[in-house]
């Protein structure tokens, strides 16, 4: 099973796959999410955190050499170091593969996109949430026979978390 969650910026995507896990019971589920970091109120870049609770940096606006989106600094080696081993079946085993999110800052990274690609050549469930617009290798994916693509909206948020476990489950 391969679930991708899309939808608009803000639609509540990582909040559907955070309540979806709760919902698992005794799934083994590896991966990571990514959230905003805000200070006063002003959004000040974003952070990946692993399921099982390391955290680091992925973009900030701190300008630096790094390769950039809008204005934010990405920061692909923090974000390699992290969040590569937690989506490698070869270094974490799991029956679920959690993604928040692939999207331009972690498209960055060659070695993401490659770990990726690897991921969908074996036999391994995904739920992930996946850029709404978004074109060359985000269209790639999106375009798979092997992916079912959900829109997440504000109709449907509230209730897919329970609708998305009870399929995992089910598997």
């Amino acid at each position: 099973m391969r679930l991708l969650l899309t939808g608009l910026p803000g639609i509540g995507k990582t909040t559907v796959i955070r309540a979806t896990l709760e919902n698992l019971g005794d799934i083994r589920c590896a991966g990571f999410y990514t959230e905003e970091k805000r200070h006063g109120g002003q959004r000040t870049g974003f952070r990946i955190t692993t399921l099982d609770g390391q955290e680091r940096i992925l973009a900030s606006i701190d300008r630096g050499k790094a390769p950039s989106v809008g204005r934010y600094t990405v920061h692909i080696e923090e974000f390699e170091r992290l969040a590569l081993p937690v989506i490698d079946p070869e270094i974490t085993p799991a029956d679920l593969y959690v993604i928040d999110e692939i999207g331009k800052m972690e498209l960055l990274s060659r070695r993401f996109r490659d770990k990726l690609v690897d991921l969908l050549a074996r036999p391994a469930n995904l739920l992930a949430t996946i850029a709404k617009k978004g074109k060359g290798f985000i269209e790639q994916i999106k375009g798979r026979n092997d992916i079912e693509l959900i829109e997440v909206t504000r109709d449907n948020r509230d209730r897919l978390p329970s609708e998305i476990a009870a399929r995992i489950l089910k598997e």
